[in-house]
């Protein structure tokens, strides 16, 4: 049984694109038996020279068979461009079909809950896929199957020929399993070296100011250094087997042919065949090998190409297909959490637990705690980023319905999401906060920009709303990412807005603006709640939860909660910190208001 069979992942994209075109490449084979039919040419040609235009040195009769030989390779010529052109176009056309799904599995296997998910790396499988169908690896498959009506041919011309030819594909068989055998292991862990090799790049690449700035390069290095070269190691065992086996291959193949002469002469010798039957002969028996030779010099990129559909497969799996989706009310109402209880991705043990609590239309809940306490997790659980474990995964709800009954970019538009690490996209200003959105109208920016607090700042800019920010917003101080990244939260008006430390980076400018914004979302009818160590943040929310370990301490109005905050005998600080440090809480107790 197949592993895609044994996973019951006959149904998945990537499994049913394949088949998708099966009648293309039975299409293909069609024109591979034809080619393999027109191979043929040349030893029948040399049999007919030597059996019939040189005993009878008839001119004619050479030009007419060379003109007829001419004629069927350039049919077969012809055939074979199509064949392959046919090919490439099929790999493109699969890239295609698959292209969207493999994005979208780019942002969804990280939040996955189930830890192989983190190892597949679906760009680079798609690419395996594509590099062997264009390339040598399927036109000596497709040949393959014709290597038994070759040697059929060769029995035809003489018994003995047959069992010899016979005998040369049974030894290269034998090499193609010790070339599947001795390559299997050290393939995956090509693959998976290779992936960790790429990760460890694009951390590096992401975090340049940091690697420079606190001299980790050497550091870094030596881990570079000993990925690459397990990596290195496993192509080279790969690589090795591979090509000894080709030469074994390539051995068999010429003595095989060299075998032909010999018997063919005895058999010349006996009377039993004719000069022109041992030339076709030899030409036939090589023709029946060369695509078990092919197919062991092109070997890896088979197997690279197996593996990165089986990569697929699993992920595919691991995503899942959610299905067809009704269309939800825009939810307007109430945010319920019920019994919450939510692990990181690939773990199973549980970083909140038993979290509730309800939020209706226009209301605001700060979520306060110590470090580690759950509360960046329980921010992505609350915009479906993180996904509740088993038992709980209807836990989140709007007006009723459970996060998972929207599909992703339904979901979006009602959610308003700032991260507590920012990470803009290359693009425009403008494009950053419509998110993207093709169909953005320039008053919906303008309006998301302006709750933010960042209409003046953008428009100071050289290029205003039209400014480049570069990978990451890299041309941005940190405060102006993290004010682009609230208009972008705040775009289209969502439903639910969800801030995790939104006031790290910002001065006392941006903290009265992130107070207006959280009132804006509030008076429109919209839930805002803020994640924040800071008190400021908290100025627009009439609720406050304490966060500890994972579980509630306490909820409930944000001054009676504050009031009990800064107790000596209770923990001062938002944080949790020591006596000495109540007196600036005290001070926010102050300002803050119902």
């Amino acid at each position: 049984m197949t592993e895609e069979a044994e996973l019951g992942l006959s149904r998945c994209p990537a499994a049913l694109t394949l088949r998708r075109y099966i009648g293309i490449l039975l299409g293909v084979g069609v024109f591979t038996g034809v080619l393999n039919i027109l191979a043929l040419a040349g030893s029948f040609y040399m049999l007919q020279i030597y059996d019939r235009v040189l005993p009878s040195r008839s001119i004619p009769t050479l030009i007419a068979l060379s003109l007829l030989l001419l004629g069927l390779y350039l049919v077969y010529g012809l055939l074979d461009v199509i064949r392959l052109r046919v090919m490439n176009r099929v790999s493109v056309r699969i890239d295609n079909d698959l292209r969207n799904q493999i994005f979208e599995a780019l942002y969804q296997l990280p939040l996955n809950q189930r830890a192989d998910a983190l190892g597949l790396n679906p760009i680079r499988a798609m690419d395996q896929i594509r590099a062997f169908l264009t390339g040598l690896g399927p036109t000596a498959i497709f040949d393959l199957f014709w290597a038994p009506v070759y040697i059929a041919a060769v029995y035809v011309l003489n018994p003995l020929l047959g069992w010899v030819a016979l005998a040369g594909a049974f030894i290269l068989v034998i090499v193609t399993i010790l070339t599947e055998i001795l390559t299997a292991s050290p393939l995956k862990a090509m693959a998976e070296t290779g992936s960790a090799r790429a990760a460890l790049g694009e951390a590096t690449r992401r975090n340049a100011e940091v690697v420079h700035a606190m001299g980790l390069g050497r550091n870094l290095l030596s881990h570079w250094n000993e990925i690459n070269r397990r990596h290195l190691a496993n192509h080279l065992k790969v690589s090795d087997a591979v090509t000894a086996f080709g030469a074994l291959s390539k051995m068999s193949r010429l003595a095989l042919q060299s075998a032909v002469l010999g018997v063919g002469a005895y058999l010349v010798i006996e009377g039993q065949v004719t000069a022109g039957t041992i030339i076709a002969a030899s030409i036939i028996a090589a023709r029946a090998l060369a695509p078990i030779e092919m197919s062991i010099a092109h070997w890896k990129s088979f197997t690279a190409a197996r593996h990165g559909y089986l990569a697929l497969v699993r992920m595919f799996a691991t995503i899942g297909d959610p299905g067809p989706q009704i269309a939800l009310p825009t939810p307007k109402h109430v945010l319920s959490v019920h019994n919450l209880t939510v692990a990181a991705p690939g773990h199973n043990l549980p970083i909140i637990q038993d979290i509730n609590f309800e939020l209706k239309s226009g209301e605001g809940l700060g979520i306060i705690g110590p470090s580690a306490s759950g509360k960046s997790t329980l921010a992505r659980a609350l915009v479906g980023a993180w996904r509740p474990i088993d038992g709980t995964k209807h836990a989140v709800r709007l007006d009723g319905a459970a996060l998972d009954q929207w599909s992703s970019e339904a979901l979006g538009k009602h959610i308003g999401y700032l991260p507590q690490d920012i990470d803009l996209f290359s693009g425009t200003i403008a494009e950053n906060i419509s998110r993207f959105d093709p169909d953005a109208t320039d008053a919906a920016v303008i309006a998301a920009a302006t709750a933010a607090g960042v209409h003046e700042l953008i428009v100071h800019l050289e290029q205003g709303y039209q400014t480049q920010i570069g990978e990451g917003g890299r041309i941005l101080s940190g405060g102006q990412r993290q004010r682009i990244a609230l208009a972008r939260a705040l775009y289209g008006d969502p439903f639910l807005v969800v801030l995790d430390e939104p006031n790290s980076n910002l001065d006392t400018s941006g903290d009265t603006s992130l107070t207006k914004a959280i009132g804006s979302v509030r008076q429109r009818g919209g839930i805002a709640i803020v994640i924040a160590h800071r008190a400021a943040a908290l100025t627009a929310l009439e609720k406050i939860m304490i966060i500890s370990d994972g579980h509630v301490v306490s909820i409930g109005l944000k001054n009676e909660v504050l009031r009990q905050l800064v107790r000596p005998a209770a923990a001062p600080d938002l944080r949790t910190p020591p006596a000495e440090e109540i007196r600036p809480l005290r001070i926010v107790n102050e300002k803050v208001g119902p």
